[in-house]
């Protein structure tokens, strides 16, 4: 077996594949073009988008060449898989800002060279096509009957599935035929819910370049998928409280990247530094061996370094041990400004945690107390009553809120 399959299906990217014998021989032979795809519905990509992109690092670490689709075309359909219903339909000038802003965060993970590791726009061959043509050249390549064996389809049918989106799988192919006539893009690789998608474009490149005999070595293509990720507790890979975990720091702070990481369920750990790390499987096994708590502060540490940076994951982990230990530094905890005039003359701790953004609300604040899970500085508030004063602040003048277990913030007087 290729030491880059081998890789891949040691670290848990591996579900299926179109003929893994096949591909392997043509890895040995050399370097090989493969893509992964993504749409712009959203101006930020979320941790969940990401296993295919650390395949694709890991496939360039092999020397293959690795392309990132960003749909800027496909995007104005949606792709139903996965979904009980019909995508928002964005205008057209927000999925181009989404194109640019993931092309972003995806050149900062990937590192596009423009030689082994490339992004492309679906909207450059899909935007202008002719419908009539399009439907003669391609839709006769495809079989109705056989869509709806596929999985995105079928059960969608039972909520109800419009003909735009029926029409992105024969959109999906066609990108996947374009890459290999344009880049020599042999393997698309994504998700177990992408297996339909996938191999109807290694169909419709069989058809349109292989001839109707077997398939001649020139126009191979494959189609390899990977597990859907889901965490041990049953909730969806990159979930949590707030919503899905993003890329960007404006919807997602840093600090809250990295928390999410340290609160996974313990059965996920060796899983997620497999699938988000680049650390040897060894030394997992060796950071495993000790307290998992540790593990899972590496493990936060790790995917925030490669998601935001050494430097973001350093002052995130400080945070942690600053409100955790008491250690580290506290100006890399999350921060609030609130006025020093109402605090010195008292502030409810009720207004307090509610203006500090713990709580969105003073009812949900009075919950918090009742149950013990507010503190000030390390002190634990039981009184709902209770009102807060400069008295109350450290030897910086500051507070540490903390509700519960995992949420915390730093409050500077101004």
């Amino acid at each position: 077996m290729n030491k880059a399959i081998e890789t891949l299906k040691e670290r848990g990217f591996f579900n299926q594949c179109t003929d893994l014998d096949a591909l392997s021989a043509k890895m040995d032979k050399g370097p090989v073009t493969f893509y992964v795809g993504c749409d712009p519905t959203g101006q930020s990509l979320h941790i969940g988008h990401m296993v295919p992109f650390f395949a694709l690092k890991w496939l360039r670490s092999f020397g293959h060449i690795g392309v990132a689709l960003i749909g800027g075309g496909t995007g104005r359909i949606g792709d139903p898989s996965g979904k009980t219903e019909m995508r928002k339909m964005l205008d057209y000038d927000q999925i181009d800002a989404n194109v640019e802003n993931i092309k972003k965060q995806l050149d900062k993970f990937i590192g596009f060279d423009g030689k082994t590791a490339f992004a492309v726009n679906n909207k450059d061959w899909l935007e202008n096509l002719n419908y009539i043509d399009f439907l003669r050249d391609i839709g006769s390549c495809f079989s109705v009957n056989k869509m709806l064996t596929f999985e995105e389809y079928r059960l969608r049918l039972e909520r109800g599935l419009s003909f735009l989106e029926f029409n992105y799988q024969l959109l999906q192919a066609y990108d996947f035929y374009m890459l290999h006539q344009k880049y020599g893009t042999c393997l698309q690789i994504g998700g177990a819910d992408q297996w339909g998608n996938i191999t109807a474009g290694v169909d419709l490149i069989r058809r349109k370049l292989g001839g109707t005999t077997e398939l001649n070595e020139l126009h191979q293509s494959f189609g390899l998928t990977f597990p859907l990720i889901m965490r041990a507790d049953g909730k969806k890979m990159g979930k949590s409280e707030k919503g899905a975990i993003f890329l960007d720091p404006s919807l997602t702070s840093v600090y809250d990247f990295f928390q999410y990481w340290r609160n996974v369920p313990d059965a996920d750990v060796r899983k997620f530094f497999l699938l988000f790390t680049f650390l040897p499987v060894a030394e997992i096994d060796q950071i495993l061996a000790g307290d998992i708590n540790e593990a899972k502060a590496r493990l936060a540490f790790e995917v925030t370094k490669e998601i935001h940076g050494e430097e973001e994951a350093v002052k995130a982990r400080e945070g942690a041990k600053a409100a955790f230990s008491g250690e580290g530094d506290k100006s890399s905890m999350p921060t609030v400004e609130l006025s020093k005039a109402d605090v010195e003359k008292g502030m409810g701790v009720l207004n307090l945690f509610s203006s500090a953004k713990l709580c969105s609300s003073n009812g949900e604040a009075r919950r918090l107390v009742e149950q013990g899970g507010a503190s000030v500085n390390g002190n634990k508030i039981t009184d709902v009553k209770a009102v807060i004063t400069l008295a109350d602040c450290d030897a910086d003048g500051e507070l540490t809120l903390k509700a519960g277990k995992k949420k915390f913030c730093r409050v500077v007087l101004k």
